[in-house]
């Protein structure tokens, strides 16, 4: 008996322990589930910590991630931190989270634009400004009194019968909304009208006492507590709209490699060609270039100048290097800052200010990888091992692959050497046979058209398809009888087709005004600089302030740069994710297939 109580004894002990470890374990990390395009560097950029801290928290995460994921992410050591994170739990309410934090409703809102009633749900993180320390009482006060701030009211005593106006109730007001529209807590409305008293709903129509304000009394009662939706409405941004919109350009016009000069110059003209639209239009311009010098400039003595900090947006830079000190001069002064060329700075992760145009590689992937599903559904796919230029699709063709494996799509692989008699053998003639090279360089394209086009003669009733890369635009001319005969698609987020109208037009038009042509290259830049330009300038000019919450309305047909801008977490920036699939077809029409 002695012995199973002992062996009972050392069981509840270690037990004990084991709770209390992982106690202290979950006070070192909070939760992220991994959301589509999200890959371990963006997570690891949006918390501020290691790649190698994540992997040490999350075994095998260096190896492979996928949505719907949750991972641990390290908290920041204790003392001195600027922030934390939270991890929305069941029944938790942005009222609680202010309690929980000793912080202003406000506070939270503010460290977290992307934050609203509508996804404010479970599993969400957030960012908890200035290090907030949880205090674990949800009785306790928060702090900063004196912004916007739910507080447990309290009856007063006796109040004096005399009514400072009455208020007939509307449609969805509460309590708590009546009491902020007129200044005095919900104690006094309540003293006022003593048929409230317990009820925390009010019936439409019905007329209610609004009192003089007076201090409350001591005596308590039953805390009336806001919603969620009444909070974000509470500490929501007044709306704006610019008489005057201010614009700066920040780019690298002189110092600088010709090539280079050349490409920003008519980024710059492409930019102006929309200016000069818009205000026909009669939209308010006032528009400031600077050049920001070579890669290796600091831009310290730019971002000095008065006049920047009252800009309402700027365009630029072009290299990663100015990246940071840009986005977060853009953030201090309350700036929005268009990134237009690089895509591999991380600023936006954390940065709310920062509008990403070309594509992070994570997030530009998954978008083709869903296109691509939708478009081929009960394909057969054929991916040809090129002998050259791999390395630069590596990522993209492993991720393809995972995802055609967990949908069940059949793959299969040939040399690019390949005879037609042996691509012959890989075909399946109940479904769309698609061939993608392992490589999107010219070389391999010259390499492997020969033979798909004898195989697509030799078997004219087989469908078949090459799938390709953006590059490949610039090598259409070379190809393009051979793209139309093989049914080819490639994906972009950046074309434009020369013979549409829009493109036409503007062509002429850029013609015109400049006496020369654009540069021959991808993206090109003139068209790039008008797109971008008249996006942002056009939406701010029509939503103001609102420019977030409405972009999804700008209903506008790009000549060549396509835009879905969606916030990257709740506190940072906007990348771009449009992705178009251009088809060459067997009736040689060429479609740019535009997918929401």
């Amino acid at each position: 008996m002695k012995t199973i109580k002992l062996i009972l004894l050392i069981l509840l002990l270690v037990g004990t322990g084991h709770l209390a470890a992982t106690a202290q374990e979950n006070q070192s990390y909070f939760l992220h589930t991994i959301e589509k395009g999200q890959s371990l560097y963006s997570i690891a950029s949006m918390y501020g910590v290691s790649q190698a801290d994540i992997v040490k928290l999350n075994p095998g995460s260096d190896e492979k991630i996928y949505v719907g994921r949750t991972l641990r992410i390290p908290r920041p050591a204790a003392g001195g931190q600027k922030e934390t994170y939270h991890t929305i739990a069941t029944g938790e309410t942005l009222y609680r989270l202010t309690v929980k934090y000793g912080l202003s409703a406000k506070a939270i809102c503010d460290a977290n634009p992307g934050l609203s009633a509508s996804n404010f749900r479970i599993g969400q993180v957030i960012r908890i400004p200035g290090g907030g320390d949880a205090t674990g009482n949800e009785g306790a006060n928060p702090t900063h009194p004196t912004d916007v701030q739910p507080k447990a009211t309290q009856i007063p005593g006796p109040v004096e019968s005399r009514c400072r106006e009455m208020h007939r109730v509307k449609k969805k007001e509460t309590l708590f909304s009546i009491s902020r529209q007129y200044e005095i807590s919900t104690a006094e409305l309540i003293a006022a009208n003593p048929e409230l008293k317990g009820s925390e709903k009010i019936k439409k129509g019905s007329l209610l006492c609004i009192p003089y304000p007076k201090a409350e009394a001591q005596q308590t009662t039953r805390p009336v507590i806001p919603t969620d939706n009444e909070l974000f409405n509470e500490n929501s941004r007044k709306h704006e709209r610019f008489h005057t919109i201010k614009a700066a350009l920040i780019l690298p016009f002189l110092d600088v490699p010709k090539s280079e000069s050349s490409r920003m110059v008519e980024y710059y003209e492409g930019f102006l060609m929309a200016a000069d639209s818009l205000k026909r239009q009669g939209v308010s311009l006032d528009i400031h270039t600077y050049n920001s010098g070579p890669e290796s400039a600091s831009l310290a003595t730019l971002l000095a100048q008065k006049e920047l900090k009252e800009m309402d947006i700027i365009f630029g830079p072009l290299y990663q290097q100015h990246v940071k000190p840009l986005a977060d001069f853009a953030q201090k002064n309350g700036i929005r800052l268009v990134v237009p060329f690089t895509s591999k700075d991380n600023s936006v992760f954390r940065n709310p200010s920062v509008y990403q145009i070309n594509t992070p590689q994570s997030y530009l992937y998954s978008e083709v990888y869903d296109h691509f599903v939708r478009q081929f559904p009960n394909a057969n796919i054929i991916f040809i091992e090129a002998s050259t230029g791999t390395k630069e699709k590596a990522e993209f063709i492993k991720g393809l692959k995972e995802e055609l494996h967990s949908r069940s799509i059949p793959m299969q692989s040939v040399k690019e050497d390949a005879t037609p008699d042996l691509l012959k053998g890989v075909l399946d003639n109940d479904r769309e046979n698609i061939f993608i090279p392992t490589s999107g360089n010219n070389t391999t394209l010259i390499q492997i058209l020969p033979q798909l086009t004898l195989l697509v003669r030799e078997l004219p009733e087989s469908r078949i398809h090459l799938f390709g890369y953006p590059e490949w635009q610039t090598f259409t001319k070379d190809h393009l009888e051979a793209f139309f005969e093989l049914d080819t698609y490639f994906y972009s987020s950046f074309y434009t087709n020369n013979l549409l109208p829009a493109a036409i037009n503007f062509t002429r038009s850029y013609r015109r005004w400049y006496g020369k042509e654009m540069d021959e290259r991808y993206p090109k830049f003139g068209m790039l600089g008008f797109d971008t330009g008249y996006y942002f300038l056009k939406g701010l000019s029509r939503f103001g302030s609102d420019f977030e919450q409405e972009m999804q309305r700008l209903n506008l047909t790009p000549i060549q740069t396509g835009f879905k801008f969606q916030r990257v977490n709740n506190w940072g920036g906007f990348i771009n994710r449009k992705v178009f699939f251009v088809h060459f077809t067997k009736t040689f029409e060429l479609l740019k297939l535009d997918f929401d």
